[in-house]
């Protein structure tokens, strides 16, 4: 009997021993299930992109790791129910735990929503400026080439032109009647023509020497006003740069700034001498 009594007593001392090692081991499934929820719910912080894919990830995990003690549960509770109803609590708070980590997501993206919504009012709104910037140069650059094409015949009455008929923005066309250049302001007569290119500062030689290819441009593929007749070339700006004046003249444009509402025609050297296309 007293065998009997003993091999009793260290039944149930196992019975209990697993029963306390279940415990512990579901209190530690329990301890790393809310320790990848705090992951979760800081990871939540990062791109909508990847809190989704991530969520979806936890989410799988939760779902598992939630079937497989809801299998220990069952399991335990035939064992002992005083650690079902441990279990039970513990359940709860991570149910509630999940309830808030559910509400920050759903916060989280309203944010980034209404982030994205401010981001496109900016866009659009960066849009309209640069349109708006853009239309007002295009106004004074328009400007700057009327006030220059005003009577602009009349600056070379030391030179044996007589350029009275004047042209803006006039377009040359290739063989294929492709565009390749145009010429902000055309003078000419009966003998000459004059290609005249206008900037709000004229204060880079690579401006000259972008106007020295469209000369040829223009010898090129020549517009009814230039055909037959020998071409010249001028270069006109609001503000002109000395350094670059001095070079235009060297490779033979004619060279006139704005002066308030007038126009001057910079004097070239002693040895200028105007290059004929």
């Amino acid at each position: 009997m007293e065998n009997t009594a003993e091999t009793g007593s260290q039944g149930w001392e196992a019975i209990a021993q697993r029963v306390w090692l279940g415990l512990d081991r579901l209190e530690r499934l329990q301890e790393e299930t809310n320790r990848q929820i705090q992951e979760t719910a800081l990871q939540m912080k990062e791109t909508d992109r990847q809190l989704r894919e991530r969520m979806q990830e936890t989410d799988r995990q939760l779902r598992e790791r939630i079937q497989e003690t809801a299998l220990q549960m069952k399991e335990t509770d035939r064992q002992l129910k005083e650690t079902d109803r441990q279990l039970r609590e513990r359940m709860q708070e991570t149910d509630r735990q999940m309830k808030e980590t559910v509400l920050q997501m759903k916060e989280t993206d309203r944010q980034m929503k209404e982030t994205d919504r401010q981001m496109k009012e900016t866009d659009l709104k960066i849009g309209k400026l640069s349109k708006n910037i853009g239309g007002l140069n295009n106004s004074f650059g328009a400007l700057i080439e009327n006030l220059i094409s005003a009577r602009l015949w009349e600056k070379f009455a030391d030179y044996p032109y007589n350029l009275q008929r004047a042209y803006q923005r006039v377009k040359l066309y290739d063989e294929n009647n492709r565009v390749r250049t145009d010429i902000d302001i055309l003078l000419s007569d009966g003998t000459y023509a004059m290609a005249v290119e206008v900037k709000e500062k004229l204060d880079k030689e690579s401006d000259v020497e972008h106007h020295m290819k469209r000369m040829e441009l223009i010898k090129k593929y020549p517009p009814a006003e230039v055909k037959g007749k020998f071409l010249l070339g001028a270069m006109a700006g609001g503000e002109v740069d000395a350094d670059v004046a001095n070079f235009a003249h060297a490779n033979g444009f004619f060279v006139l700034e704005l002066a308030g509402e007038a126009v001057r025609l910079v004097s070239p050297p002693s040895d200028f001498t105007p290059r004929k296309w």
